[in-house]
Parts: C-alpha cells; structure tokens; sequence
C-alpha cells in the first residue's frame, strides 16, 4: 500500500509531517497537501504522470530554469514577498529533482503557498488580472539564456502536426462515425490553410518563438486570498517554446466561452467580448515590452488558432473511437466538437471588433 509519508521523506522538508491530504482535481497529476507541525512550511507532493510527461529529468530541469530565472527578475526588482510570487521545487534529501519510487512512479515536491486561492470563474476583474499574470510571466522569460527549454509535449500547439493526425484518422475511420460528422470535416478542412499561417510565418523568419506556458487557463494562477491580488502562475509542466498568439488565444478558448467545452445546448455558446477586452488590456499592459508588431497584430488570430485545433482534437479522438479524452456518453466527444466549432464561429464574427480593440490597446 501506498505510504505517502514515506515518500515526503525522501525530501528535504522543514518540521515534522503532521498529515498528507488530498489537493484538487488535476487532470493529469496526483496532488496532496502535506501539512507540518509548529511554524514549518507545508508543502505540495505531486506523482508526476510520466505517460503523457515522458522525459521527466527534462520536465524537472525546465520548471527549475524557469522558476529560478523569475525569482532572480523578482528580486532584482526588490519584490516583496518572493516566496508567494514563484514557485520553488523542494529537493530530495540526495539534492534531486524528484524522486522515483520503486513501483516506477515520480514524485516532487514544492513549499505550498500560504494564503493563496484559485478560481475556476471568469469576470472582466480576474481577466484583466490574469492577463497581467500571464503576460507578465513571458515577460520574464523573454530573455532566459540558452539553450531553450525541451518540449515536454512534442507539438503540443502545433497545427500543421494536429492536421496531419486528423487526417490520418479521417482516412482510418476507425469507428466507423466520418458519414455522420463529413460536413465537420469539411468545415475543418475549409480553415486549414489560413490556421497554418503561423507555422509558415515563423518557417520564414517572421514569427518569434518565445517561452508559453501552453495551458493559460484562469485556475493556473494563484490569487491572494484576501486581496484576489494575482499572486503567481503554476501547473508549469508544459513550458515550452511557442507562440505568444496560442498562449493568449488558449485563455480566450476556456475563459472568453459563454458556455461550457461540452455544452449540449449550443445556445450557451458564444464569445464573450468583455472577456476578451478585459484579458487583452491586462496582457499587453504587462507583454507590449518584447512583442513585435506582428506579434500583437496576430493576437486575436491567436483566439481562432487555438479554438480550431481544439475542435481538431476533439473530432480526431472522436473518429479514432475516443481513445484519448475520458468520456461521460459514447457522443461526448462529437458534444465537445459541436461546442467548440460554435464557438469559433462566434469568434469569426466578433473578429474585426477583436481587431479594432487590440489596435487601440
């Protein structure tokens, strides 16, 4: 049987450990809460899943470089409170990044932030707020030194990679589902060129890569809990060189979404332009300082990207036979394609106001 005190005990904690709880509902990554006696820091243990993260050493070193280069900036500028403002990773007693158990799984360990709260529901407020934590974020890491970062995920937000799958699985038809959803594909197929635009654009020197965080949603941001200050930006497992336009256009796709990614009553679905203001002030307000021209200019194309290779992935999995997203009904997976492809279309409406707001921001 597992013994997670066991396995706290490989670190270099502080105190004694009073109990290990559990911590949130991740998605990929077991969390608990491990509690200390006296006035000893708590912490985090987290069980890395090493199936979808597969070159853990990689992974650990990433998030080591990355944090310590923000706690450097921070303290270069003489920031308060640094501790609550990034996130540290807690060694093994041997000076490791993590720990491996002999049932093969990964273990880390990080100091849990005191006071800290994150949210699951957008508003204008903490969509400004978080735009200034992400966009701030990058901009620390504008200029990490060499070498880059590893991909964690290869082509994670790679469109031209997720179209060459989606076809595959088209042509597979594995399921036996492509007569039902053939006038999908052919609204996927019909955006396909314009949706690889960035891919050509930084194939001809024109496109940065720059370091993303690659899942900008608002519960990746710890807010204080009393002020809804944003404190610092966490889940750090798929940093990785990217576009700054699939960073900002991954927040639009989750918090900028009047309804839900499932949502059955396609009515719910629609973008939210208060959401989007409300983000894009925040993010260029902290970001404007290292972006080029056409980095800002591709801002809301940004939203259209990643929402469409969304629905991309969705209908993938979906002709595949659902072999990648957990489902709740055999359709689940058409549900979330249907919602996601209406809220796109949503988006290419508001496109131009997209257009005219960031100009003037």
């Amino acid at each position: 049987m597992l013994n997670l005190k066991d396995i706290v005990s490989e670190f270099a904690v502080e105190g004694k450990v009073e109990e290990v709880l559990p911590l949130g509902a991740g998605h990929i990554n077991d969390s608990y809460k491990v509690r200390t006696q006296g006035g000893a820091p708590n912490y985090v243990l987290q069980r890395i899943n090493h199936h979808i993260f597969k070159d853990v050493d990689a992974l650990q070193n990433n998030i080591k470089r990355v944090t310590d280069h923000i706690r450097k900036k921070l303290s270069e500028k003489n920031e308060p409170d640094i501790a609550r403002k990034v996130l540290a990773l807690t060694p093994t007693k041997q000076g490791a990044l993590y720990h491996c158990t002999p049932d093969g799984n990964y273990w880390r360990m990080a100091p849990y932030i005191a006071n800290s709260k994150s949210v699951d529901e957008v508003s204008p407020k903490l969509s400004f707020l978080a735009g200034r934590a992400f966009g701030n974020f990058q901009s620390m890491l504008a200029d990490l030194p060499a070498p880059p970062l590893a991909e964690t995920i290869p082509n994670f937000h790679n469109i031209e990679s997720r179209l060459v799958t989606f076809r595959e699985a088209v042509k597979s038809n594995l399921a036996g589902r492509l007569l039902k959803v053939e006038d999908i594909v052919a609204e996927i197929e019909k955006r396909a060129d314009e949706m690889c635009k960035v891919e050509q654009l930084h194939r001809d020197g024109k496109l940065p890569k720059r370091i993303n965080h690659c899942d900008t949603k608002v519960n990746n941001i710890l807010f204080d809990g009393n002020t809804d200050e944003a404190l610092c930006v966490v889940d750090l497992d798929t940093v990785m060189p990217g576009f700054v336009v699939s960073d900002f256009g991954d927040f639009m796709r989750t918090g900028a979404n009047h309804g839900k990614e499932d949502d059955e009553n396609l009515s719910n679905v629609f973008f939210r332009m208060d959401i989007f203001e409300a983000y894009a002030k925040g993010y260029l307000e902290t970001a404007k300082g290292f972006l080029t021209p056409l980095e800002v200019e591709l801002l809301p194309f940004g939203a259209k990207l990643l929402t469409y290779m969304q629905t991309v992935r969705f209908l993938t999995d979906y002709l595949d036979g659902d072999t990648y997203y957990k489902i709740k009904h055999p359709e689940h997976n058409l549900q979330r394609t249907k919602a996601q492809l209406k809220l796109l279309l949503s988006m290419e409406e508001n496109y131009p106001k997209m257009l005219e707001l960031v100009t003037k921001l």
